[in-house]
């Protein structure tokens, strides 16, 4: 459990600091832009909304300026233009083309149209403050208050994603937008009037139910944004398939229905590509620099006024984003969502680093696209939830955490294989890699309690032979031998346990215990197999020495099965992987149990335990019955004699 705590506790850390990061990095603006994107993409991804067939436009196109054979418009045509619309009794006309000069011939006639007009809507440019340049109104329709402003917000990628309500001038008069100011004429009509929404802020406007929250400098995406002016999020649509246009021409040859404009918002505008009116919003987005995939000013402003009266009678919902504090709450979720699937890794112990990698590459794949899922269902709903940052702070956390349990795994790894390295083989060794969960703590090898097979051997006469010998010669010798008999236990699937001298202890059954009664016999099997291996392995080697002219020799070993208690014993700097138990000081004595007892080359004494788990392949024989040193009560001994198809007990 403290190691558990330890591990979780730093995930935990480690994703909430990647949380940090990642807030830190969307203060800067950093990730504005890809805010942005998904802002756009949510926009275009969206069910095609019908038609407005409240807002009209007449636009006036390259073939109408060809026509006229002019730029701008004269008076006169525009004058024309707006006495034909008039007489089709349309709710509110917008004009979104600057006269704030004559254009000759036919002013004295549109002052008299602008006069006789009352639900006409001019426009003018309202200074933005870091400049002087503004468009003023025609003064006519400035002093019966027929004026909006035609401002646009263009976010720093130039791109119009909000839209303007109200703009105080440098003179201090607040003035409406020319969107704003048609839609209160069309509303006015429904009976519906501005007012303050006193139930949620009484500085936010309210039109029927529809209430529009201010957007701030700070809100959504936005990080230190111009917030001047009383802005809203502009919930675009595609305008080429949402109003129905109608070029100049048409108009003043009387090729449009009688009711065309009836009971209709109509907006006057250019959508000529030579005019510089053209803008990019979130559908216009495969060419930034080609002015054809650019959208009208006029349309935007239609876009805008059909926005306010379908939130205003239609409830069509109006983009709001969420308070700072549950933006904060989806991110650190993310980061704490992607620690957390990275740390149950931890758990499939089977997994290398490439799958490790693997396994986090999908758990972010999938739950960002559960979140990306949900931030479009509630864009559906009118709610800008943030992507980016909470998709970012997942990513970040789980290849972070990724990396942390790859170190502690490597860590455990060399430790475990520092352990091993010398006793098993490759085979079992990657076998207690994927089983380290079971027997790892601390850096340590748990203690634990397992029913095995020990194996000891010795050599006869070795004392003898070493005296006999000289020390670098008896050195190669012996290692000959040692390397010989490490082979049989190794390729016997047994672990060396130690070198003692000239004697070898082997384990069969650890460090992976066994189970069940089927197991336990089996590594009693491999242990006498082993034992059989050793005497092939020996009477090979003494032909070599026989040749070589070294000494010949024989070897005892004892075989016992039963419980131990194995693990690591030492200190930080130097651990040994070995046994203890009853079952030890069996498989000794056994060994070393009356040296007269012949066994040829090799003999083999093997504990009833052992005895009662071989098959009847194994040739053996009743020894003695004897008590052993440390042993309360008499066991009988058996001698292995070899393998064979039919064996019997003696």
């Amino acid at each position: 459990m403290p190691q558990l705590r330890e591990e979780w506790g730093a995930v935990f850390f480690g994703a909430t600091t990647i949380a940090g990061l990642v807030l830190l990095l969307r203060l800067t603006g950093a990730l504005q832009g890809m805010e942005w994107g998904a802002f756009d993409w949510f926009i275009r991804s969206r069910p095609q909304e019908p038609k407005d067939s409240r807002i009209v436009i007449v636009g006036i196109s390259e073939t109408d300026i060809q026509t006229i054979g002019q730029w701008p418009i004269p008076d006169g045509v525009l004058a024309d233009l707006i006495i034909r619309l008039k007489a089709q009794q349309p709710r509110a006309i917008g004009l979104d083309i600057y006269r704030d000069l004559p254009v000759e011939p036919g002013h004295k006639r549109l002052t008299e149209v602008f006069e006789n007009t009352p639900n006409l809507i001019g426009v003018q440019m309202v200074s933005r403050g870091d400049n002087n340049w503004a468009v003023s109104p025609p003064k006519i329709l400035k002093e019966r208050g027929q004026i909006g402003f035609n401002n646009l917000i263009l976010d720093s990628d130039g791109t119009i994603r909000r839209g303007l309500l109200f703009l105080e001038t440098p003179e201090g008069e607040v003035l409406p937008s020319l969107g704003l100011s048609l839609a209160f004429l069309y509303l006015k009509s429904e009976g519906i009037l501005p007012q303050n929404a006193e139930e949620v802020n009484p500085e936010y406007l309210q039109l029927g139910n529809a209430v529009f929250v201010r957007l701030r400098s700070n809100d959504g995406s936005y990080v230190r944004s111009n917030d001047r002016g009383y802005q809203i999020l502009m919930n675009h649509k595609d305008v080429n398939n949402t109003f129905e246009i109608v070029s100049l021409r048409d108009v003043l040859e009387n090729k449009i229905p009688d009711n065309f404009a009836r009971d209709r918002v109509v907006l006057i505008g250019t959508i000529a590509a030579s005019v510089p009116d053209n803008f990019h919003t979130p559908y216009d987005h495969s060419a930034i620099t080609d002015a054809s995939n650019r959208t009208s000013g006029v349309k935007i402003h239609a876009n805008l006024t059909s926005q306010i009266i379908s939130a205003a009678l239609d409830n069509r919902p109006l983009i709001k984003v969420w308070p700072k504090s549950l933006e904060i709450g989806l991110i650190l979720l993310g980061a704490w969502m992607g620690g957390f699937l990275a740390g149950l890794k931890r758990y499939a112990c089977s997994l290398n680093v490439y799958y490790a990698f693997s396994w986090s590459g999908i758990n972010i794949i999938i739950f960002a696209l559960l979140l990306t899922g949900s931030a479009y269902l509630a864009f559906l709903r009118g709610w800008w939830v943030p992507l980016v940052p909470p998709i970012l702070s997942l990513t970040g956390s789980s290849l972070a955490i990724t990396a942390y349990i790859a170190k502690i795994e490597r860590e455990e790894r060399q430790t475990i294989m520092r352990l091993f390295e010398r006793h098993v083989t490759p085979k079992i060794a990657e076998a207690i890699w994927r089983d380290r969960q079971k027997i790892l703590k601390e850096g340590q090898l748990e203690g634990q309690e397992v029913i095995a097979t020990v194996l000891f051997t010795d050599l006869k006469g070795f004392s003898s032979i070493a005296e006999g010998m000289p020390p670098k010669l008896l050195m190669s010798w012996l290692n000959e031998y040692m390397s010989a008999m490490a082979k049989v236990v190794l390729d016997s699937d047994g672990a060396i346990n130690k070198f003692i001298g000239d004697a070898v202890m082997a384990v069969f059954g650890i460090p992976i215990p066994a189970t069940t009664p089927e197991e336990i016999a089996l590594d009693a099997q491999k242990a006498v197999t082993c034992a059989l291996g050793m005497a092939a392995a020996l009477k090979s080697l003494n032909q070599q020495w026989e040749q070589g002219g070294k000494p010949t020799v024989s070897m005892r070993v004892g075989i016992a099965t039963g419980p131990l208690v194995v693990g690591s014993l030492g200190s930080h700097h130097r651990q040994d992987y070995t046994i203890i138990g009853d079952t030890v000081n069996i498989a000794a004595r056994l060994e070393s149990y009356d040296k007269s007892i012949d066994g040829g080359i090799c003999r083999i004494l093997i504990s009833e335990e052992t005895y009662h788990l071989l098959p009847k392949r194994f040739s053996t024989k009743r020894v003695d019955r004897v008590l052993l040193k440390g042993r309360q009560q008499p066991v009988n001994i058996y001698q292995v004699c070899g393998e064979q198809i039919n064996a019997s007990d003696s």
